[in-house]
């Protein structure tokens, strides 16, 4: 038996794809701030809660500043700047585009929850891959704020 577990393991570990080129992650690294920096400012203006604007004005502030601050390391990488949001930004931002008030606020909380969630995971495993130090550096300057924001969407949320 013990070779068929092997055998097994051996086929796992070919399936298994490598780590993705850096250059798939600095842009969707600027798709996700274009994305947060949009949906952001839609939340300033439709949002119902106080905390909702504030939460939207959050996100537009400090993706700009994270999509300044990858510009240059995406440039020295050879990976072209974008100004496209995340496919399923763009989904969200037509699902919001027709909520207004508490029903509003509810979505746009629990959407910015599950996508903080994944851009957390994300930059976590990029922080520490074998990639260039200055994306990984990248990486590792992003994550306090994506905590922020991820905690400040469950506060809304809840």
């Amino acid at each position: 038996m013990r070779p068929v577990y092997l055998a097994a393991a051996a086929l796992v570990m070919v399936a298994t794809p490598a780590l993705a080129d850096p250059a798939e992650f600095l842009t969707k690294a600027m798709k996700g701030d274009n994305s947060e920096t949009t949906l952001g400012h839609m939340a300033e203006r439709q949002g119902a809660s106080a905390a909702t604007k504030r939460f939207g004005a959050m996100l537009a502030a400090d993706h700009t500043k994270a999509r300044a601050q990858a510009l240059p390391v995406a440039r020295r990488h050879g990976v072209s700047p974008t100004t496209a949001m995340a496919d399923e930004a763009v989904t969200e931002q037509h699902k919001l585009e027709g909520l207004h008030g508490a029903a509003f606020d509810r979505e746009f909380a629990r959407y910015m929850v599950s996508d903080h969630e994944k851009d957390i995971a994300d930059f976590e495993k990029e922080a520490n891959s074998k990639d260039p130090a200055d994306i990984r550096a990248l990486a590792r300057q992003t994550l306090p704020a994506l905590r922020r924001h991820l905690a400040t969407a469950k506060s809304i949320r809840a």
